[in-house]
């Protein structure tokens, strides 16, 4: 990640003047500053969220779906006498 950071040109000199003074580069200075924040960070908040299963996936461990010839066939079954086993 890149971040931008806007510096007026007085904190710009402080900065390489700091970086000049402790022998190292004002990236390095900025990266010492913000250690302490990252290290302050739970890491529940840091992990990577695993991505969400689809419902196909979901279902797909009860195996394919019957076909539109099995529905038509079970209504069929299921329906052949309803209605009909109350006239007598």
């Amino acid at each position: 990640m890149t971040l931008i950071l806007p510096l007026t040109p007085a904190e710009e000199e402080t900065l390489r003047a700091k970086a000049r003074a402790e022998g190292t580069t004002p990236e390095q200075v900025v990266r010492q500053a913000i250690e302490p924040i990252l290290a302050s960070v739970p890491d529940e908040f840091t992990s990577t969220k695993q991505p969400k299963k689809s419902l196909l996936a979901m279902l797909s461990k009860y195996g394919p779906a019957p076909t539109d010839q099995d529905i038509d066939e079970n209504r069929k079954e299921m329906f052949a006498n309803f209605g009909r086993e109350d006239i007598a």
